[in-house]
């Protein structure tokens, strides 16, 4: 049986609480189209979109992202999170979504139930384009390679390897290669159910 696509996981939870796009486009401030996008076309939204269908639905982010359940401690060796990608955003207009553009979040300890953190692995082509995000919760982000532009709100920071940020993730924020290089961060995100 294959793994379903995020937007089968939207539409599967929807019609379990019986809720319509319509419904859900009002619970979550997502409209109706956006949705619908997802769900039948196979649209990858950025993660705010994504946080806020997930509240809307009255279920964890990672619940959308999930591919098991698994109650006990859950380890994910070296190297194992380049099977792992959950889902690109941030594609330049025009991009197809195979190619190395946009950021790509690997899951780490996604078989995990019942967790309230969703930790990354991102990498962050200096290609990537989005808009700044602003949703309940918190980020923390440690830069593993290169170096990384945050904004957040009006404040404009440079972060190089090694270095990280633990931020609120209300404050209008969004991250981006500084140069022409690739980066790659750890990212922890909290959002409460």
């Amino acid at each position: 049986m294959a793994t379903p696509t995020l937007g089968e996981r939207i539409a599967e939870i929807r019609k379990t609480y019986s809720i319509s796009r319509e419904d859900l486009s009002e619970r979550s401030g997502v409209s109706v189209d956006l949705i619908t996008k997802i769900e039948d076309d196979g649209l990858i939204p950025d993660l705010a979109p994504l946080i806020k269908i997930s509240r809307g639905l009255g279920v964890r982010l990672g619940t959308l992202l999930d591919d098991h359940k698994q109650l006990g401690p859950v380890i994910c060796r070296a190297g194992d999170t380049v099977a792992s990608t959950r889902f690109k955003t941030g594609l330049p207009e025009g991009a197809v979504s195979s190619g190395h553009h946009g950021m790509s979040f690997n899951a780490l300890a996604s078989d995990k139930t019942g967790r309230h953190m969703e930790p990354f692995i991102v990498t962050i082509q200096a290609d990537a384009k989005q808009d700044k995000s602003t949703h309940e919760g918190e980020e923390f982000i440690y830069v593993m390679e290169g170096t990384l532009t945050l904004e957040y709100g009006t404040d404009k920071e440079t972060l190089n390897t090694g270095d990280c940020v633990y931020y609120d993730s209300i404050v209008p924020h969004k991250v981006f290669s500084a140069n022409s290089d690739p980066v790659k961060i750890l990212a922890v995100i909290y959002t409460p159910v």
